[in-house]
Order: C-alpha cells, then structure tokens, then sequence
C-alpha cells in the first residue's frame, strides 16, 4: 500500500506516454514552483512533484512502479554506483592487463585515443557557457530551454563516443597518470550533464550550479591530462 499515486500527482492516467509524462511535469513545475511568482506557487506541491516525476520520468522505474507501486527512490542512485563500481573495476584490470609499452604502441594511443578524445572532451566543456548565456535571457521560455536540452542531449552524444574511444583498448602504463586524468574527466562531465539535465525539468538552480562546477573540474582534469601527455612526449 501507498500513500500517494504518482500518476495522480503529475494529473496524467497510466497510460500516458514519456513525453506526456514530461510536459505534465514541466507545466506543474512552471506553476508550483517557488519562483514561479505564481499564485499556485507551493514548497510542498513541487517536493510531491519532484518525487512523482524521479520514478515515471525513468522508463525502467516506471515499470517497477507499475508492478509494485512501491519503488524505493533510492534506486536509482544505488543503481548508478554500482555501474561506477563497476567500471572502475573493468578499468582497473584493463589497465592490469594492458601490453608492453613501445613507442609504436604509444604513438598509435596518441592518435586513436587522445587526439580524438580530447577533441570531443572540448566540443562538450567549450560550448556550455554561451549557451548557460543564452537560456539566462528567459529560462522559462519553452524555446530557449528545448534548445539547452538539444545541446545536453548532444553532449550525452559526444560524451558516448569518448567513453567508447577511451575503452577501445588498453592504456600504455608510461602514459597511466594521464589516462586517470581522463577516465575522471569523463565521469565530471556525465555527473555534470546529469545536473544540468535536472535544472531543464525542475529549475532548481543550485543544479544549474552543480552542473557548471563538475564542468570546471572536468575542465581541469582534461588539462592535467595533457600536460601529462605532453610531459611524456618532452623527455
């Protein structure tokens, strides 16, 4: 038994589809929330919200939801640090496994792995204060944040294909720091893009903050891993 249905909450029937699920939640969003300067505007109300949208707004949650009605909120992030455990597991026995180093082998990484790497690590962190700028005009302007969330939705993109650039084979153990460096810079950067995501539907700014804080971290990361880099290539 439950106290609340989410689906009641969010005014939608069972049926609904995701992104019916969506644009009920960022309309009682625009109306509950604090800031909002509307009349509706509630604490309370968008708290019932935020937490009615965590388990529809996941069609795998909403699934469990649906079977159970009883879907524990912390799933999700339970779930999220076990994959994190996971791949710094699989990291770590790539890296134990990884062949012996010669030039040939490390010139090869540098062109398959870090030019390429480093090229889509700048499209994602480069663009993000412009268009931080741009959404600043009106952040409830349907158009300027569908454009924000088509240029987080583009990061997921290129953030997919480094992940696999980076796992497409071992890391030479000469250039392991700046390896690291990366692996860590990609997971700011996903941590990062989920923050930003979360401020597109809920207009906490303390998201918006988060989001662009993990961004200077993966930043700083990305240069510590060329300077690795290139401190290799300068001996």
């Amino acid at each position: 038994m439950i106290d609340t249905n989410h689906y009641q909450t969010l005014e939608i029937s069972q049926q609904a589809t995701q992104q019916e699920i969506k644009n009920a939640y960022r309309r009682l969003v625009k109306q509950f929330h604090p800031d909002s300067l509307e009349e509706t505007a509630s604490h309370e109300r968008i708290i019932e919200i935020n937490a009615a949208y965590e388990i529809l707004g996941d069609p795998k949650h909403r699934q469990v939801y649906d079977r159970q009605i009883n879907q524990s909120e912390n799933y999700l992030v339970a779930t999220q640090r076990q994959q994190r455990t996971a791949d710094a597991q699989k990291q770590y026995q790539r890296d134990r496994a990884a062949q012996k180093d010669t030039e040939f082998y490390i010139s090869q990484w540098y062109q398959k792995i870090y030019l390429p790497l480093n090229r889509l690590i700048n499209q994602i962190l480069n663009s993000l204060p412009k268009k931080i700028e741009d959404l600043s005009a009106d952040p409830f302007d349907d158009e300027l944040m569908e454009q924000f969330q088509a240029y987080l939705e583009k990061c997921r993109t290129h953030l997919q294909k480094a992940k696999q650039i980076f796992s497409s084979q071992p890391n030479p153990s000469k250039l392991a720091k700046a390896a690291a460096h990366f692996y860590h810079c990609l997971n700011q950067i996903s941590d990062g893009i989920d923050e930003l995501e979360r401020f597109t539907l809920s207009y906490d700014d303390h998201a918006l903050h988060t989001g662009q804080e993990l961004f200077r971290i993966a930043s700083s990361l990305k240069r510590e891993a060329q300077h690795a880099t290139l401190k290799y290539y300068s001996q």
